[in-house]
């Protein structure tokens, strides 16, 4: 039992030194920094070690500089994180890491890529701007310019920021004091605060204080003619939606009591055309009939004279009655006069 259990374990601690080895050289490590490797002085910044392998030691070099002083503060079987803390000039530097195995022959890895760890506040800042605007519409083109002060620093580098990010997002070595970054084809994923900084490309790094950040949004179509963006445009508020709700009420009501006065306007004037049309429609009546009743009392006295006439007076003698104030006073006082007296005398011809 003991030497199947001896050849077991040897047979798995050869595997495990074979897939750890392999045929070749291990592979390299990857080396980042939180939150970013671009920080200020006093600050803390973590340094992780990632490795494809497992079980395996990690070491941290600055430079050509083993720091076999500073130990992981969180180690992993694939993993390590190194807390450098209180950060001042100094640190700044190139970092890489690599691993070995913890069995012999010790097998070492290839070293990470450079991680250049910049920190803050050994010069001036530097300003920054975009062209043509920080407001873009995407898949166009937009131009962030940082420019260093004059008379400052020598053979130096600039370096482009983006909040949220660990890492520098371009690096350009300037003609001058100043340096263009140009984003083609931006993306609404390209929206954020953006800052920049130069520093010394060689030892020992000394890093200027960060620009003023910029903001620079990214919309697509006709909205981005916008002159401000969303987050900084004034939102209305709770008085401008109370001075809202009183205009409106304000606007009900009086179109309100307006329906109201004309509904009364058209109540009052309806009864007195009424009266008036019907005492226009009585009186006609009232007038054509005291007109034919004068008209048949003339008509009657006038046949009665007529052949009294005519039987005195054979020759043809005509006679007519002219009722003046009849035809001066009108109809209506005929029917208040009685019928006068109407002498009438015969001529000879």
């Amino acid at each position: 039992m003991i030497s199947q259990f001896l050849f077991l374990l040897c047979f798995g601690l050869c595997l495990s030194r074979r897939d750890m080895t392999g045929d070749g050289p291990l592979p390299k490590p990857s080396l980042s920094a939180w939150p970013s490797s671009v920080v200020p002085l006093k600050s803390n910044v973590i340094l992780r070690c990632w490795s494809p392998t497992r079980n395996v030691n990690f070491a941290l070099k600055k430079g050509r500089i083993t720091m076999w002083s500073l130990e992981p503060c969180n180690l992993t079987e694939n993993l390590a994180e190194f807390l450098l803390t209180d950060l001042h000039q100094g640190n700044a530097g190139e970092y890489t890491c690599e691993y070995y195995t913890i069995l012999s022959p010790y097998t070492t890895s290839q070293p990470s890529d450079v991680l250049l760890l910049l920190v803050t506040g050994g010069f001036p800042k530097p300003s920054l701007q975009a062209y043509p605007s920080r407001n873009v519409t995407a898949g166009k083109k937009v131009t962030l310019q940082c420019q260093k002060p004059y008379n400052v620093v020598d053979y130096v580098r600039f370096a482009l920021l983006k909040e949220g990010k660990s890492e520098p997002i371009r690096d350009w070595r300037p003609l001058g004091n100043m340096a263009e970054f140009s984003l083609k084809n931006v993306t609404v994923k390209d929206t954020g605060n953006y800052s920049c900084v130069y520093y010394q490309k060689s030892s020992p790094f000394w890093a200027s204080h960060p620009s003023d950040s910029l903001e620079i949004w990214v919309t697509e179509g006709i909205q981005s003619q916008r002159t401000t963006p969303p987050q900084t445009s004034k939102k209305i508020g709770t008085n401008g939606i109370i001075l809202i709700i009183i205009f409106t009420l304000l606007f009900l009501l009086l179109l309100l009591s307006a329906l109201l006065i004309y509904k009364y306007t058209r109540r009052g004037a309806a009864p007195d055309k009424m009266t008036k049309s019907s005492r226009s429609s009585k009186e006609p009546e009232e007038v054509v009939t005291d007109s034919s009743v004068t008209m048949k009392i003339r008509s009657s006295a006038l046949a009665e004279v007529s052949q009294a006439s005519n039987a005195e007076e054979p020759q043809g003698v005509t006679y007519a009655e002219i009722h003046t104030r009849a035809l001066r006073q009108g109809s209506s006082n005929l029917t208040k006069q009685p019928l006068e007296t109407c002498v009438y005398a015969a001529v000879k011809r």
